[in-house]
Parts: C-alpha cells; sequence; structure tokens
C-alpha cells in the first residue's frame, strides 16, 4: 500500500490508527501538540475501490471524543435542523460541493461522482468526517464539522496521543 506521508508522518499515522494509511497523499492538518491528526485520501483506494472519504481523522483522542458527541443523539438533532434552517442548509451544500470539488481535482472516481461523505448534503451520519473537513479546510467552511469541534473542546491538552521516538 503506497503512501504520499513523509515517513516519520506515516508512523505516527500508523500508530495512531494501528494499520498502515490507506491511500494517504498528505497530512491535511496537524494537532496543536505537532502531529498529524487528518490525512488526506486518494479517492480510489490502491485495490482500485472508491473511498469517498477524502480527509480522514486519525487521532484516537479526537476520535474517542466524537464518538461520545455521535452516541448523545447530536447527528440526529443537527441532521433535524437542516430542515428547519434554510441558510444551515445552504452552508451544508456548499460545505459538500467544497469536498467535491476539492476530492475532484485528486482523481475523477465516476463510482462516487456527487458522493461526498459523512451524509453530506443532506443529513448528518458521521462527525468523523465532517470535523476531518473542518480541520482541514478551516473554520467556516463545513458547519457541522466546525460545531462539533467547538463541542470537542481541547482533545489534544493531555499531550500527544501516541508515543513516537525520535
Amino acid at each position: 500500500m503506497t503512501s504520499g506521508l513523509e515517513p516519520a508522518d506515516a508512523a505516527v499515522v500508523k500508530a495512531q490508527l494501528g494499520r498502515p494509511p490507506r491511500a494517504a497523499i498528505g497530512v491535511a492538518h496537524r494537532c496543536p501538540c505537532g502531529l498529524p491528526d487528518v490525512v488526506k485520501t486518494k479517492p480510489r483506494l490502491d485495490d482500485g475501490t472508491p473511498f469517498p472519504t477524502l480527509y480522514y481523522l486519525t487521532c484516537p483522542t479526537a476520535a474517542s471524543a466524537i464518538g461520545t458527541l455521535e452516541a448523545s443523539g447530536l447527528m440526529r438533532e443537527m441532521t433535524a435542523r437542516l430542515a428547519d434552517d434554510p441558510e444551515l442548509a445552504e452552508a451544508y451544500q456548499r460545505a459538500h460541493e467544497a469536498y467535491l470539488a476539492t476530492r475532484d481535482e485528486i482523481e475523477d472516481v465516476p463510482e462516487i461522482n456527487g458522493t461526498s461523505a459523512g451524509g453530506m448534503p443532506r443529513r448528518v451520519k458521521c462527525l468523523h468526517v465532517l470535523v476531518g473537513h473542518a480541520l482541514a479546510a478551516g473554520p467556516g467552511v463545513n458547519p457541522f464539522g466546525d460545531e462539533a469541534l467547538e463541542l470537542l473542546g481541547e482533545w489534544w491538552r493531555k499531550g500527544p496521543c501516541v508515543k513516537v521516538d525520535p
């Protein structure tokens, strides 16, 4: 499996995930601790499988905290708000379009054309994806990713999620 990550980053991501990263082409965001926390992936895995998740959250500390948010019913609440708030729905649609545009710059994969990830643009299905998108793209791009990040607080506060040899 190929990786576009620098060897040190690939070692960190492997430690974070417990396996080598698949189809990673670079670090999309770094945690305030300095380690990668989101990798950018190719839209097609090395075995040919379409892979719509462009931004893959790798930090196990952040992933665990997001899992707690998901278990709280937050995604259901967020999805319901889409029907009641046209401005929010428009912003989420723009996030979907930005996600697709960035992924399509890497490679056109006809099997997933028009399909982003995380439930965009009609529902909230995976906060991990939305947070990864928000971290990689920056504030103001993915409204639900931004909201989830705010709810997470400073997940990195206790230090790096994995130990790495210098």
